[in-house]
């Protein structure tokens, strides 16, 4: 009966660890996200953006998933030699509700090797089909 124990619990702690925290599920979620922003892949976008999302811009302007993708669709996805502006994040902070994530950091926007705007992004992610999706998201340009 020891024995059994002592088993059940290896296993169940191997389990527990091979999981990745939220943290990290979110991060690496975001993290390919802006990659494929990067190279403007549609399927990226559309996986990413929750079917009810609510998009404020550094602009100023709100729209939902429909009105974003359509920007995405009216460009083709570049090979990365082709891509001009790459995005990244910076000084990441996770904060766990239950089921939802507010996702804040900083993102780089990198044009010929050297970092030319950051803003200020806050994204609110629940997890649906194994998948974290942004159901709001706000970015404010950093200024100069």
């Amino acid at each position: 009966m020891r024995y059994l124990i002592i088993v059940f619990s290896l296993l169940f702690s191997s389990i527990v660890l091979a999981q990745e925290s939220v943290e990290e599920a979110t991060t690496k979620a975001v993290e390919g996200f802006l990659y494929g922003a990067s190279i403007n892949d549609h399927k990226v976008h559309d996986n990413f953006w929750a079917e009810e999302l609510t998009y404020t811009s550094s602009t100023g302007n709100r729209f939902g998933k429909e009105h974003l993708m359509s920007g995405v669709k009216s460009s083709k996805t570049k090979v990365p030699e082709e891509v001009e502006v790459w995005y990244e994040a910076e000084d990441i902070e996770v904060k766990q509700f239950g089921d939802t994530v507010v996702f804040n950091f900083t993102l780089t926007a990198e044009e010929e090797g050297k970092v030319t705007k950051y803003y200020y992004n806050t994204g609110v992610l629940i997890e649906r089909d194994g998948r974290w999706q942004a159901v709001n998201w706000n970015a404010t340009e950093v200024p100069e």
